[in-house]
């Protein structure tokens, strides 16, 4: 899955120093998941939108299962939300652009 641009993907291993200062949007998804794939060119619009405001991330749960499970991720995508290193909110399924938006300005 190739997105271009300002997202980052992240690994068990950089994932607490990524989302450690400000606030950042971690899209949990897969490869295999249709809803994930759908809400790929919505991700990239928001991250140039909310560029200098919010991160926007991603964490393959196949490829980083220990992240996924200490966020106990069920289902994808899971959308959470995080503020200087701490879980705020989360979002889970598929949501459109102004729903995700709104959902990421409630923590700037």
């Amino acid at each position: 899955m190739a997105d271009k641009g300002l997202i980052k993907h992240l690994t068990d291993d950089n994932f607490k120093s990524a989302i450690a200062n400000g606030v950042t949007l971690v899209d949990f998804h897969a490869d295999w998941c249709g809803p994930c794939r759908m809400l790929s060119p919505v991700l990239e619009q928001l991250a140039t939108e909310m560029d200098g405001k919010a991160f926007v991330a991603k964490v393959d749960i196949d490829a980083e299962q220990k992240t996924a499970a200490e966020f106990q991720i069920s289902s994808v995508p899971t959308l959470i939300l995080f503020k200087n290193g701490k879980e705020v909110n989360r979002l889970i399924g598929l949501r459109n652009a102004e729903a995700v938006k709104t959902f990421m300005l409630s923590a700037v």
